[in-house]
């Protein structure tokens, strides 16, 4: 008979090779599915009834995605269309090898407002609430774990979902004048695309807790003291404050892709998964490098200043 010990070391195995599986090997899988109530095809119906903006993916040969939430008229408030898009571009950047970074911005000085509110009108019934909440929270943490290192670029103001998209970033930067704000709590809801978990990550439960339940504004010096930026650029200007993000980001994708790649991956293994599994993960990741091209080449260089 197997032990208690040996049952719990199987166990452990099994977990293990499953999240690797989805986090290694299978990028996209989806939270959620048909057991959970999840009918993506319907809701995808839906929200194509509601046009307007785009979302918008440039990728630079430095291996650096620049995506663009598009749609100034209404501060790049997302529609449904956009919704769907977004969904499209994270596949596009889940399928993208030679990238190594993301930056995520509003067009026109400005991130985003949050949802359009006619697409938020038309699915009114908590049913449908709760199906776009599975939509959002499945791509937003598809964008999280993609093996890109991402930076919100933060102009203007990111309100709501615009608010919660920024912490699906592993970074983010804001111009001086700049504001992030979680309104949920005065639109009588609650952070439904992820937001409130990834922020507790990112600041911790306590001031989590005070930047939701007071729809804090937190400005480009209060995001600086709580840890939610990074820095605050010295531009204000749209084409000068992205090529700082760009210059700021690059100190950080210096390299190979396959080893920035491997490395922001491990990152996300040990945020999401338990020490074991987390570990595990490393093992798996320093095959992919060990002894390959970057490594051989750096330890050939090293050896020429070593005789």
């Amino acid at each position: 008979m197997e032990s208690k010990q040996e049952m719990a070391g199987n166990l452990l195995k099994t977990s293990s090779l499953t999240v690797k599986k989805k986090l290694l090997h299978q990028m996209g899988v989806s939270l959620y599915n048909t057991s959970h109530g999840f009918h993506e095809e319907e809701l995808k119906k839906k929200l194509q009834q509601f046009p307007g903006g785009s979302v918008d993916l440039q990728k630079e040969d430095s291996g650096i995605g620049i995506l663009t939430l598009n749609n100034p008229s209404k501060m790049n408030a997302f529609s449904g269309v956009m919704m769907l898009q977004l969904l499209e571009r994270v596949i596009e950047l889940e399928n993208w090898t030679e990238g190594k970074g993301l930056i995520v911005r509003g067009a026109e000085n400005t991130f985003s407002s949050g949802s359009d509110l006619n697409a938020v009108k038309a699915l009114a019934t908590p049913e449908d609430g709760l199906v776009l909440c599975m939509f959002m929270q499945n791509t937003l943490t598809r964008l999280m774990r993609l093996p890109l290192i991402s930076v919100a670029l933060i102009q203007g103001r990111a309100l709501g979902g615009g608010a919660e998209v920024t912490t699906a970033c592993d970074f983010r930067l804001m111009t001086a004048e700049s504001e992030i704000r979680f309104v949920h709590k005065d639109m009588g809801i609650i952070p439904s695309w992820g937001g409130a978990t990834r922020l507790i990550k990112i600041i911790g439960s306590r001031q989590a807790l005070k930047v939701l339940s007071g729809a804090l504004k937190l400005d480009s010096k209060k995001a600086l003291d709580i840890g939610m930026a990074e820095e605050v650029l010295q531009s204000t200007d749209e084409t000068e404050c992205l090529r700082e993000a760009q210059e700021w980001l690059k100190q950080f994708t210096r390299g190979p892709p396959e080893v920035i790649r491997a490395l922001k991956t491990c990152v996300s293994s040990g945020k999401e998964l338990c020490f074991e599994e987390a570990l595990q993960i490393e093992k798996d990741l320093v095959g992919t490098v060990w002894g390959g091209p970057a490594n051989k080449e750096a330890i050939a260089r090293k050896g020429k200043f070593n005789k």
